[in-house]
């Protein structure tokens, strides 16, 4: 099913898009991530990935947002994108949650070419907790997310 935004924004709705897990985790820290991708068949992509983190023992995947396609922004001579939230519960630390998801798009072929340029996938701590974290590797509140409307739509659905 879709929901047409505007003539640039689409929302998908599928079985994995949104979700909502009932489970009561005990883990303690709830990230919320934003991912993105427009090489490749993403929609299967990101049922691939959501797949993967049910599976991992480390995560417990709580919700997540539809599929908002959309256009790219900064370099913009590429293909739209597709994006949604996923809010997770883990044990690991902020920096152990980014190795892990750095490690997912490393398993999804995510090349590092040029700032903004086409990925697979990209996936972004948007929020780790409440917690402020300003590290040269990592900055939660994820830069610029007030501003994205990639995020900001995706996030009125959690």
């Amino acid at each position: 099913m879709k929901k047409i935004i505007s003539s640039e924004l689409i929302l998908y709705f599928s079985n994995c898009f949104p979700y909502k897990n009932n489970y009561n985790s005990t883990k303690k820290n709830i990230v919320t991530v934003g991912i993105g991708g427009n090489i490749g068949n993403v929609p299967q992509l990101f049922k691939k990935l959501f797949l993967m983190l049910k599976n991992d023992s480390r995560f417990t995947v709580l919700k997540t947002s539809p599929l908002l396609k959309n256009p790219p922004f900064g370099y913009i001579d590429q293909n739209d994108f597709i994006n949604a939230i996923i809010v997770i519960k883990t044990n690991l630390s902020a920096q152990q949650s980014l190795k892990a998801f750095q490690r997912y798009e490393n398993r999804f072929k995510r090349v590092r070419s040029f700032q903004d340029a086409p990925r697979t996938l990209d996936i972004d701590i948007i929020f780790f907790n409440d917690d402020k974290i300003d590290t040269k590797d990592l900055k939660v509140p994820h830069i610029g997310y007030k501003d994205r409307q990639s995020v900001q739509i995706p996030l009125q659905f959690i």
